[in-house]
């Protein structure tokens, strides 16, 4: 939710995630797979509002970051939680449907990741609602990406992030998943408040990675809950709950 890499692979792309929330919010409901729309949709859930900040279908993989080019005042009440826009997203499939279709306005201000496979090809696409517009961009599909929330990092933290993610990739170039998952634990210079994994003043800590692979026709998400007792899960889409 808060920090976003993504990697393509020579058959397909590894996408993973830190969430990072207070304390305080209860803990996500680790990720399973349901039946959305007609498709196998796998995602971690969020017990207050149902939604998810990461989801996974076979041909689409989407996850959302608090805010979009600048911190943004909160101003509830919301019309929509953001985690369920997540999920409405796969009533259209498509994000330019999504972007030209669908209701944004009461929504707190979010950037979407949406990560498709065409053919042989990774599509990759930014989709930025800043509470009056939406903006949608393709972005190359054949490089690597980091998104920091910019609710919660300023420039220069998201900076330093993406040199961390940098350096790991030069220091590893024949990376595997599992890599790209330590990296989410360890990365930084043993700053709480800057690392991958953080503890802010405000109460704001990581509470969990998830990481979405994909090499074949179906996604597997892997999701870790931080500071519990859970263990490290693994789902793959062949165990759909109602």
């Amino acid at each position: 939710m808060c920090v976003v890499t993504l990697l393509p692979l020579p058959d397909g792309f590894v996408l993973t995630t830190n969430r990072d929330e207070h304390h305080s919010r209860p803990r996500a409901i680790p990720a399973q797979s349901y039946v959305i729309g007609g498709r196998t949709v796998t995602f971690p859930k969020d017990p207050l509002g149902g939604g998810t900040w990461v989801a996974a279908s076979a041909d689409v993989t989407l996850c959302l970051l608090n805010g979009a080019f600048e911190k943004h005042k909160h101003e509830p009440p919301y019309r929509r939680s953001r985690g369920l826009v997540v999920l409405d997203f796969f009533d259209f499939g498509e994000p330019r449907r999504f972007a030209d279709g669908y209701n944004f306005e009461g929504i707190e201000p979010f950037t979407l990741v949406v990560v498709q496979r065409q053919l042989e090809e990774l599509l990759v696409h930014e989709l930025r609602w800043n509470g009056q517009q939406i903006y949608l961009r393709d972005m190359p599909g054949h490089l690597p990406h980091v998104w920091s929330s910019v609710t919660l990092y300023d420039a220069d933290t998201a900076a330093l992030r993406k040199t961390w993610f940098a350096d790991f990739l030069k220091a590893q170039p024949h990376f595997t998943p599992d890599d790209v998952f330590g990296f989410h634990q360890t990365a930084g210079i043993g700053d709480p408040q800057q690392d991958y994994v953080v503890r802010l003043p405000n109460g704001v800590r990581t509470v969990s990675i998830t990481q979405v692979v994909q090499t074949g026709s179906t996604p597997a998400m892997r999701y870790l809950s931080l500071g519990s007792d859970e263990p490290l899960s693994e789902v793959k889409p062949n165990q759909v709950m109602g």
